[in-house]
């Protein structure tokens, strides 16, 4: 990248940098002096040094030459960082008018080359809306049962207009960059008039004073001129420097303005180091680099410095500057291999969109889902950043045409399908006939269940016409709403219900942890069953407290029943009571009940099954030596499983006379 050392080559050109030093300087002695003494000082001076300052002079020239072709060869593989840091705008949002007034906007009110980018985008965008609207207009006409052949195309007033602004561009474009030629060759000219000037000098016969001011004047004059033609810069630059070379061979400047000079040159290029390598700590690296620019911009117009700091200087800021060009280079190759990878991601997604076109698809179901599959890969696809400049558009279109012809694809499907459709349209309306028909019940919990499963089977009905399908889902859902928005209205109203509720189960958990059973077994259990049944009458408790009170309930019956002397059966039975009316005030406990249910139903067989197995096997113990220990062993196991089978069996009836099996 920028790799040179530009002190010899420009150093008359510093010395015209800090014009106003030398001058000051000058004129000092002149006040302390007669000019004519002066100049034979300054002569005297220069002679000594003259031999150093033409070798000096002559390397200033190579080095010219060098750092001139180098310039060029920097230049071209720079890549244009206007490019990369502005942020483009999103027009992405605006509406085909808006892209309009936009694109007439900045076209007169923005210079030609700060806004191709936003002309290409606008235009993109705009044709882009211009087609989706055409093919809308023309699917709606075939929609509505119009013929391919009797489709005329829609030309819209717009798109004239948009010709026309970028006709108007390309015009500004045009008159912008022959302006920008005629600018360069016009600063061409001058600086060559500068440089004929700095010539006339030479044959001025006036005070050295005055014209080391001109000459000064000359060269800030030169350095606010603007750029010339690049095929011009390097026979610019040469002949500028070799007039300077004469000039200062003329006025011999003396050494101690000379070393003042190139001391003041030396601050500055220290000052230009510090700051590239503050650049180190720049977090962008586009933006050191853009900075460093600028800066090796400043260090050629400096001018040299003392010979003794010449290659200290330069290695430093060549440093800092391999440094920040290595993570600029990084930085843009991390950036190919980012783009890289977006590109594999994105042929990725092209080839399932494909897949899926390639695939049969027979229902309306199963293109439903690969509709929702397409739609997270389109989802999926706006995650992913940029490819390489060169593929992105190539692989942009060849997502955005396998979406396009999977969505054609289902459209064709179902227009031809429009009988299917009527039939499921007629299933709905059967289904809205049937929800209206429940939606002023009062027996909420049916209610409830039959409109859940009226709602399971709208959901497998398939799709119906357009035009019939937000309008039949309207009159179902509102059927729906109606009857839960009573439901929800009622429950309310009960609310203050389930405190007083709440408080009476309350009063029974109390009696029940000091309940004493006394030596009468029957009238405890009798007691206990009764206060089970008070329980069971109790209706329902907010629902925060209602799993605490109910293990509350249940824990303490079951302590009781443990302390009465009856059977394990019976206790059993007693506590599964429990456990049933605890399940009452539980709405979604239906499904495990009935579980529970199916379980003892197929205990039982398992059971009688065993019975009977084990009832053969008694014939065959009889011929063995241990026969009777044997059999006694097999006749406890069946005794056992008798008493299971009826304790299961009492399970099973308490179950179906609870209700909640249903």
């Amino acid at each position: 990248m920028i790799e040179k050392n530009p002190d010899d080559s420009v150093h008359e050109e510093q010395s015209g940098a800090n014009g106003n030093a030398a001058g000051t300087e000058e004129t000092t002695h002149a006040e302390k002096a007669d000019e004519k003494d002066t100049k034979v000082e300054i002569e005297k001076e220069a002679e000594s040094t003259e031999g150093v300052s033409k070798k000096v002079r002559r390397r200033s020239r190579k080095a010219d030459a060098a750092e001139s072709e180098n310039e060029e060869v920097k230049e071209e593989n720079v890549p244009s960082l206007d490019d990369v840091i502005l942020p483009p705008v999103d027009y992405s949002g605006y509406t085909k008018n808006e892209l309009v007034e936009t694109l007439s906007l900045i076209i007169d009110n923005r210079p030609p080359a700060e806004i191709h980018n936003d002309i290409d985008r606008i235009k993109a965008l705009f044709y882009k809306k211009l087609k989706q609207e055409s093919d809308d207009r023309k699917n709606k006409f075939l929609a509505e049962g119009g013929k391919i052949e009797e489709y005329r195309a829609w030309v819209d007033p717009s798109e004239a207009r948009v010709k026309h602004l970028l006709e108007k561009y390309k015009e500004r474009k045009s008159d912008y960059n022959r302006i920008q030629e005629a600018e360069k060759f016009e600063n061409l000219k001058k600086k060559y008039d500068i440089i004929d000037n700095i010539k006339e000098l030479v044959n001025r016969e006036e005070s050295i004073n005055k014209t080391f001011h001109e000459f000064r004047s000359l060269q800030n004059e030169w350095h606010s001129i603007g750029i010339v033609p690049q095929n011009a810069l390097k026979d610019l630059w040469e002949n500028y420097h070799h007039n300077v070379e004469i000039f200062y061979d003329y006025i011999k400047i003396n050494k101690e303005l000379r070393d003042l000079d190139l001391k003041k040159n030396l601050e500055l290029k220290i000052a230009l180091c510090e700051k590239a390598e503050q650049l180190l700590l720049e977090p962008h690296p586009i933006n050191a680099f853009r900075s460093l620019q600028d800066f090796h911009n400043q260090w050629r117009e400096i001018g040299p410095v003392p010979q003794e700091s010449k290659n200290e200087i330069w290695e430093r800021f060549k440093e800092a500057t391999s440094q920040i060009n290595k993570r600029h280079h990084e930085f843009f190759e991390k950036q190919k291999d980012d783009q890289r990878n977006n590109l594999e991601a994105k042929m990725t997604l092209c080839e399932e969109v494909e897949a899926i076109n390639a695939s049969e698809i027979k229902n309306f179901k199963e293109f439903d889902e690969k509709a929702e599959k397409v739609v997270d890969l389109q989802k999926m696809w706006r995650t992913i950043g940029f490819a390489p400049k060169k593929q992105n558009n190539k692989v942009y279109q060849r997502f955005r045409d396998a979406c396009d012809n999977f969505f054609e694809k289902k459209r064709r499907f179902y227009a031809d399908n429009k009988e299917i459709q009527q039939n499921n349209l007629q299933l709905k309306i059967e289904l809205c006939i049937q929800a209206e028909a429940l939606q002023e019940s009062t027996d909420w919990k049916s209610a409830s269940d039959a409109l859940i499963k009226l709602q399971k089977e709208w959901k497998e009905v398939g799709p119906v016409p357009r035009k019939q399908s937000e309008k039949s889902w309207k009159r179902f859902r509102k059927a729906c709403d109606h009857f839960f928005n009573r439901k929800a209205q009622y429950f309310a109203e009960l609310d203050t219900s389930y405190e007083d509720n709440l408080k009476a189960k309350m009063a029974l958990i109390e009696e029940l942890e000091k309940f004493e059973p006394g030596s009468d077994v029957q009238v405890a259990f009798d007691r206990l069953k009764e206060m089970q049944k008070k329980w069971t009458e109790i209706g329902f408790v907010p629902f925060n407290m209602k799993d605490e009170i109910t293990n509350r309930y249940r824990n303490a019956v079951n302590k009781e029943f443990d302390k009465l002397k009856i059977g394990d059966e019976d206790k059993s039975i007693l506590k599964y009571k429990t456990k049933l009316d605890s399940l009452k005030t539980n709405p979604k406990a239906s499904r495990k009940v009935r579980n529970e249910r199916d379980k003892f139903v197929t205990k039982i067989k398992q059971l009688e099954g065993d019975i009977v197995l084990w009832e053969n096997n008694i014939g065959f113990f009889a011929k063995s030596s241990n026969a009777d220990t044997l059999i006694r062993e097999v006749e406890e196991k069946i005794d056992h499983a008798k008493k299971m089978i009826k304790t299961l069996e009492e399970k099973v009836k308490m179950i179906d006379q609870s209700g909640l099996d249903e």
